[in-house]
């Protein structure tokens, strides 16, 4: 692959990096920015854009190399995996240094380094930590909560009557997915920050899950109660609706780590990045309906 491109987006199919190119197009020409996806079958949708697409896994170091050549700058959109994230980021570095890439930028969690919650972050750490060690130029973008982690629970809520977790009074500033993806894009595209900048970004606007659930029965017109549990019991629940251990596990300790307040934030590092504040949880809620 010879042909050179300013920007590439990994995990571009993805919810989050398919919205990065989205915002990348309205910023730049489609014939600067590339995706990287896992699958060829993912490369219509994107090349229809007139993006240029390179096929690698985070697991096949060569193709990851290969997929780099003649690239400048690199969004890396932590994987979906849990348990193997680190390796495979390792994996998407040390292509990346070996490639000539001259930046990179990496979608963390909020607050990663000094975070209560104890099964997301240890995976991005080590991965700020190896992006710190490589050598590369790059920034960390360490999001708060997407709106659409809580909305996705929306239909669940209604056919129930009701909504659980364990996040006792504790709140979540999140903004919408597209707003996160939007900040991305403007900083893979803008002058470039120092190297190791770290963007703590977090939504204008919080919300307690009773709030949440209030909103939810004012906008549906359904009576909708929350109901706090412990955590092993909100853990056991989940599993018992259907969701893989480790994925249970992980929401379980995101909502401990959230009433802690692992996931509030008045940094308004993100509505600053957009020039607008971010999107209220409240529309993305109503949208969701």
């Amino acid at each position: 692959m010879s042909d050179t491109l300013k920007y590439l987006v990994t995990g571009a199919s993805g919810q989050l990096g398919s919205l990065v190119i989205e915002a990348l197009l309205a910023r730049v020409p489609a014939a600067e920015i590339g995706a990287l996806v896992r699958r060829p079958e993912a490369a219509a949708p994107l090349e229809a854009k007139g993006v240029s697409v390179r096929v690698a896994s985070y697991d096949d170091p060569a193709a990851l190399e290969a997929a780099f050549a003649g690239v400048e700058r690199v969004l890396l959109v932590s994987s979906s995996e849990v348990g193997k994230r680190a390796a495979q980021h390792e994996n998407v570095i040390d292509a990346a240094k070996r490639a000539g890439v001259r930046f990179v930028a990496y979608t963390s969690i909020l607050r990663a380094d000094r975070s209560p919650l104890t099964v997301l972050p240890s995976e991005h750490v080590a991965t700020e930590q190896a992006l710190a060690a490589s050598g590369l130029p790059y920034a960390l973008l360490r999001n708060g909560w997407y709106t659409e982690n809580y909305t996705m629970g929306v239909p669940l809520a209604l056919e129930h009557g009701g909504l659980i977790g364990t996040i006792g009074d504790g709140r979540v500033s999140s903004a919408s997915r597209a707003d996160y993806a939007e900040a991305a894009a403007i900083v893979l595209s803008s002058d470039l920050p120092a190297t190791g900048t770290v963007y703590e970004l977090a939504g204008d606007t919080a919300f307690s899950l009773p709030e949440f659930a209030a909103a939810l029965s004012e906008l549906s017109g359904q009576e909708i109660a929350y109901t706090d549990m412990s955590f092993e019991a909100y853990q056991a629940a989940l599993i018992g609706a259907g969701l893989p251990a480790p994925v249970a596990e992980m929401l379980a300790d995101s909502e401990k780590g959230a009433a802690q307040g692992g996931l509030y934030s008045q940094d308004k590092s993100l509505s600053t990045l957009l020039g607008r504040p971010t999107t209220p949880w409240r529309d993305t809620l109503a949208a969701a309906l």
